[in-house]
């Protein structure tokens, strides 16, 4: 037996023309996904700079808005946020006496019109001269405490001096991007409980993954991350119509990588198993579709009128209100914050697509060894029915993950599993993440956090007695 191939080299550490880059402006008050083409632009306040000073720039670079647009920063243009709480000595925590209660806010502190700064911006002035010109003429803000000072600095310099953070496109970042702005796009699924999923799936080299991703190929891209151009991603889906996987589009993948990410039906699937005579949700579609063929004439002609009023989406001038899936863009935005992908010429960062067919050889070897693990996050799915046709698929002693955000279907699904004795291990498990805020004297939890992060049923399969001696 031949040893299987060594995996493809990383993705590069800077950013290069035709990637998708995360940017991160004003430390997380808005995310934008973009493609470095040499027309792409990005809009900063009032201004629209150009996205070619990311080019050949490494990733975590920070960059402000100057005179000629992006301009990386340097050590002195972002200092760090504790500095002015640090004593310069012994490194302590300078103690506070000061406190805010004989301040009120009348708009009367800040001698600087708004003349004066439309003044100063004509002559030149940078945004930290802006900042620096406010503090002075504040008659406030030396009676501000040292925490009051920061946060009214950090007001002002993302008013007047915005920054710009390049960020690369990984698992978690765009995780925590689509939670934060959409998460029902990605089926309410927190970066914990991803990052579960894959653990609790064995996800790992040279692996055969099946997965059911119906959360816009969050799943099958961050699988397809972690097998790093190694095994393959077999993506299925239930009907005709393939489940999109767009979201794929933001990993930087390699050609290798992309083309080990392969789309089937589920009913070509369970189709190689010939011993496989019970009811399941594909009978049910099957039914349907010959029963109701006017229904999917339908179907298919409302598929068809939303891809042409996409299409005019993209050819309007309007900024949208909700978040759009095409293939050149992905946006939504509002009065705080926005998400968006933005891609020139909306091309890919390889040259193949992912979600082809797998080949016949492929196709025969799943049939005869199985899947190494099978990963389900189909929220608007049956799942009892839908793990009763993908177990057969899945080689013996091989583990399997189900997301869903509600708890009753996974745990009629695990009582079903138990009953049958198909699998063994069987754990319901629901994650906890709790994020801190960690600065001098302040260290707490954050006051606003996310309380819920769906389920996850997770077990292994077994042989089962009764279908061995049948």
């Amino acid at each position: 037996m031949e040893p299987p191939p060594p995996p493809p080299t990383g993705i590069p550490r800077e950013a290069w023309e035709g990637c998708s880059v995360l940017l991160d402006i004003n430390d997380g008050d808005r995310l934008a996904f973009s493609r470095l083409t040499p027309a792409a632009t990005v809009k900063i306040g009032n201004r629209t700079c150009s996205l070619k000073p990311l080019v050949g720039r490494p990733f975590g670079t920070l960059f402000r808005v100057g005179a000629d647009g992006l301009v990386p920063c340097t050590t002195a243009d972002a200092p760090s946020r504790d500095d002015s709480m640090q004593d310069g000595v012994d490194g302590q925590v300078q103690d506070e006496t000061r406190d805010n209660r004989s301040l009120v806010d009348n708009n009367t502190a800040q001698n600087l019109s708004s003349d004066d700064i439309e003044t100063m911006k004509r002559d030149g002035a940078t945004g930290d001269e802006i900042v620096e010109a406010l503090i002075a003429n504040s008659s406030t803000f030396g009676k501000k405490t040292v925490f009051s000072q920061e946060k009214y600095k950090l007001k002002k310099q993302k008013k007047y001096a915005p920054k710009v953070l390049l960020r690369r496109p990984s698992t978690r970042s765009i995780c925590e991007t689509y939670f934060k702005k959409s998460p029902s796009r990605i089926g309410f699924m927190r970066v914990d409980t991803l990052s579960l999923l894959l653990s609790m799936a064995n996800i790992g080299a040279y692996s055969d993954v099946l997965v059911v991703d119906m959360v816009g190929g969050l799943i099958a891209g961050a699988v397809a991350e972690r097998l790093g151009g190694t095994g393959y991603v077999c993506s299925t889906y239930l009907g005709s119509a393939p489940s999109s996987i767009d979201i794929i589009r933001m990993y930087n993948l390699s050609s290798d990588t992309v083309s080990r990410i392969v789309q089937v039906p589920l009913s070509d699937l369970c189709s190689m198993e010939s011993s496989e005579n019970t009811p399941s949700v594909l009978n049910g579609a099957a039914e349907r579709e010959v029963v109701e063929p006017e229904d999917a004439q339908a179907s298919l002609a409302q598929a068809v009128d939303v891809a042409v009023s996409d299409e005019k989406a993209q050819l309007s001038t309007e900024q949208p209100t909700d978040m759009e899936v095409s293939e050149p863009s992905l946006e939504v935005q509002d009065a705080n914050s926005s998400l968006d992908c933005r891609g020139g010429d909306g091309s890919f960062a390889s040259k193949s697509k992912p979600g082809k067919r797998p080949s016949p050889e492929k196709m025969k070897y799943w049939k005869e060894h199985g899947f190494s693990s099978v990963i389900v996050a189909a929220p608007d799915h049956e799942v009892e029915s839908l793990v009763a046709d993908l177990l057969p698929l899945l080689s013996y002693s091989a583990p399997f993950a189900i997301y869903h955000q509600h708890l009753e279907p996974l745990a009629k699904c695990m009582h079903t599993l138990q009953v049958s004795k198909r699998a063994i291990g069987l754990q319901l498990s629901e994650p906890w993440l709790r994020e801190y805020q960690v600065l001098p004297s302040r260290t707490h939890p954050h006051m606003q956090m996310n309380a819920f992060g769906g389920y996850i049923l997770s077990g292994t399969r077994i042989q089962n007695e009764q279908s061995s001696h049948q």
